[in-house]
């Protein structure tokens, strides 16, 4: 009886894992890895690595599963390497597996090769490797998945030899993983009783609690003491309804603005979220930060934060304990989040009117995806998130490229409802290729591209630094309608709010599959920060 291949092992290990579908771009050097492509595997191709990536990283973040991506050697690992870099400030569990050329080649520097491979992708993984034996593939693989899923959660990496797939394997098996860790219970206590006895407290919540599935749990919480809760500085997700009564705003990436922000409280409460998140300088913090409480799975996180007390432990773990030891406060109620005042409707339309219309009009179960970052303002005051499980998406590395391939794999997470994916001009050409995939599969999802026709946030935030006369900020000319429609995607342009009326009307009522909007917004840009 002839010995099971490390293809066969493999692929057996990858069923009973649930890693049957591969996000992928091939080549030459995965050509073993992908013949014979078993009936039960489904194979999701990108056409560019980031876009791949991207993808990927959606699909596993709604699903809240880890997920498989296959790249190519040294130069389809290179082209992925930013949105690598998302998937780890996003924390998602991924495995990327890349192929290497022939292992009897390596010595002489092959076309192909990739030279060091294992360390290419770092730091920006968890964990990577190159088998030393290919017997040792199926090994590293179970390694790889108890790592990406072990929290915090993070992207790891397996770089495997073509000739690897046809040799002899060893079978191993599977392991469940690994689940999250509760805090320390006299830590636990510690803040339980800070939350008890203070008098005007914050919450600070952060991706971590969206990804634990612990928004109903904190607003419970919330609501039982009677905290103002803050959204932590760049979150990449929607851990707090924003239309809750509690809600009380998005605190600002600066530290003086964010320490004035907070300086009210005697008590701040971080959940799931660095602390804190830092985009520019504009110099040391005039306001004292109360007394803090850090509350994290990842040690990092809380050595790298400069004051406060640090609870370690996953967050449905520490939610839960912590609303064991609080009683039902008597502080007054939050006063909210006091919204600005309608858009008015104009040509061109305002980033504002756009949100304003859209929130009207897509249905509640929509997933969102976004990522227009010279709109962020505009966005946080007319487009609340009311979501508390898992829809709300955007990048936490500030990459651009994310939102487009991203939507895509949010949308093929969960077909049974729409996703609505809005990006910017600038930040859709990053990942464009996405489109042909969404087409490809289906994808139920509408691209709302918002063009200002420049890189607006570069543009204002290098004004407010101090520069002037910036090249490379200017776009525009680009046909969104016509590239939509060359990768198969329906599409209309979209210039008045009557317009805008009638699509939004057509996009949430009988529309499936994918479809673009190309809206034109005002060029007038309001500070961001």
């Amino acid at each position: 009886m002839q010995d099971a291949t490390v293809r066969d092992i493999t692929r057996g290990l990858l069923r009973r894992l649930g890693l049957t579908t591969v996000f992928g771009n091939p080549g030459t050097t995965e050509v073993p890895f992908l013949t014979d492509w078993p009936d039960d595997f489904r194979y999701v191709l990108g056409l560019q690595e980031s876009a791949v990536v991207a993808m990927a990283d959606g699909y596993a973040q709604a699903r809240r599963e880890p997920v498989l991506v296959n790249l190519h050697s040294a130069g389809g690992v290179g082209h992925a390497l930013g949105a690598v870099f998302t998937a780890y400030r996003n924390r998602t569990p991924m495995i990327i597996t890349a192929g290497q050329q022939t292992r009897s080649l390596m010595f002489d520097e092959p076309f192909l090769g990739a030279t060091d491979a294992a360390s290419f992708p770092k730091p920006y993984v968890k964990w990577s490797c190159e088998p030393a034996r290919a017997a040792d593939v199926p090994a590293a693989l179970v390694r790889a998945h108890q790592l990406a899923t072990q929290p915090p959660h993070g992207p790891v990496f397996v770089s495997i030899p073509a000739d690897d797939w046809d040799q002899p394997g060893v079978p191993v098996a599977d392991r469940p993983r690994t689940p999250g860790f509760a805090p320390d219970p006299a830590a636990v206590a510690e803040l339980a009783e800070a939350l008890n006895s203070c008098e005007r407290p914050a919450f600070v919540v952060g991706p971590a609690v969206d990804g634990a599935g612990v928004v109903d749990e904190m607003v419970r919480l919330a609501d039982r003491t009677r905290a103002e809760v803050w959204v932590s500085p760049m979150s990449p997700r929607c851990s707090f309804p924003e239309d809750h009564p509690g809600f009380a705003g998005f605190l600002h990436p600066e530290q003086k603005a964010l320490a004035q922000e907070l300086s009210s409280y005697d008590l701040v409460v971080v959940w799931g979220a660095p602390a804190f998140t830092y985009h520019v300088y504009r110099g040391e913090a005039e306001h004292e930060l109360p007394e803090l409480f850090l509350v994290h799975d990842d040690p990092d996180v809380l050595a790298r934060a400069r004051r406060g007390r640090g609870v370690l432990g996953t967050l449905a773990h520490s939610v839960r304990q912590v609303s064991e030891l609080v009683g039902q406060s008597e502080r007054a109620k939050p006063r909210g989040y006091r919204r600005p005042a309608k858009p008015a409707p104009s040509v061109p339309m305002t980033a504002a009117y756009v949100f304003d219309e859209i929130n009207a009009a897509m249905p509640e179960d929509v997933a969102v995806v976004e990522e227009t970052p010279s709109h962020r303002n505009d966005l946080h005051e007319h487009f609340p998130i009311r979501s508390t499980d898992g829809g709300f998406f955007t990048g936490f590395s500030g990459a651009l490229g994310y939102g487009i391939g991203a939507a895509v794999g949010v949308a093929m997470a969960d077909p049974s409802r729409r996703t609505l994916a809005m990006i910017g001009d600038g930040s859709s050409m990053y990942g464009i290729q996405a489109v042909w995939t969404a087409v490809r599969e289906q994808a139920p999802v509408t691209f709302v591209i918002l063009d200002n026709s420049r890189y607006a946030a570069v543009a204002v935030l290098g004004e407010a630094a101090g520069g002037a006369k910036l090249p490379g900020v200017d776009l525009g000319g680009i046909d969104f309608v016509g590239l939509a429609t060359s990768l198969g995607c329906p599409a209309r342009a979209v210039c008045t709010p009557e317009e805008l009326d009638a699509a939004l009307a057509a996009e949430f009522g009988a529309t499936t599959g994918p479809s673009l909007l190309h809206i034109k917004v005002d060029t007038g840009q309001r500070y961001l920060y």
